[in-house]
């Protein structure tokens, strides 16, 4: 029975399988059948190609790890590398592996929240093969006003962004941010050590900005409001 079996799933084709695959979020489940024989590392592959999305949320990840699963990932336009609860060791050398990925330049999304393993040059050299980028989270980072000098220049169609405590950010950052990030709609600067008055700045260049959290566009507003 055991042999007929086997050779019944050796029929299936490589595609459903792959399909089969697909709905495997588990990365542990994907390295395990990935293991079972060369066609299922194969399918597994093809699993991988297929995802729009790829999130660590709640997984123990390294640079080679995480690497070794985007580099799969071609068509790939989400991405989520946030802090985890065990501990997520993702560096520079991570971020610099990622960026000769294929699907980088398509990406649409990124979420490096919490990485305090990452610094501008890592950072840096992400982002500029991101030119599709339109959200980015980088709250919780040691990131400067480098890695915003970055971003304006090779995101121009960035909607939202995250800058979360990021507590090595300037004014001057953020006012060539806005600046140059014309679609700009909402930024998330809850942390963060700019004085208000940078914040009436941007929204004379930007009107529609969304600054957040809503108390801080509150007190912009009523700022901007008093009569000089």
């Amino acid at each position: 029975m055991r042999r007929e079996e086997e050779a019944e799933i050796d029929r299936l084709p490589i595609d459903l399988l792959a399909h089969i695959l697909c709905l495997i979020n588990c990365f542990k489940d994907l390295a395990q059948a990935s293991g079972v024989c060369r066609k299922w590392k194969q399918a597994v592959k093809q699993s991988l190609a297929r995802r729009e999305r790829l999130s660590f949320a709640g997984w123990k990840m390294d640079d080679e790890s995480t690497t070794r699963l985007v580099l799969y990932a071609y068509n790939l336009k989400e991405l989520d590398i946030p802090r985890s609860r065990w501990g997520c060791q993702i560096t520079d050398i991570g971020l610099y592996q990622i960026s000769s990925a294929k699907c980088v330049s398509n990406l649409t999304s990124i979420s490096l929240w919490g990485m305090t393993g990452i610094t501008d040059k890592g950072v840096v050299q992400l982002i500029s093969r991101t030119t599709s980028l339109q959200h980015l989270n980088i709250g919780g980072t040691f990131i400067t006003d480098d890695s915003l000098f970055a971003i304006a220049d090779s995101c121009p169609n960035l909607k939202t962004i995250v800058l979360w405590s990021c507590r090595h950010v300037t004014g001057s950052g953020l006012l060539i941010l806005v600046n140059k990030c014309q679609k700009l709609k909402s930024i998330d600067v809850w942390g963060t050590r700019v004085p208000l008055d940078c914040f009436i700045g941007l929204l004379a260049i930007s009107p529609a900005l969304q600054i957040k959290p809503k108390e801080l566009q509150l007190n912009i507003e009523r700022v901007s409001m008093v009569p000089v």
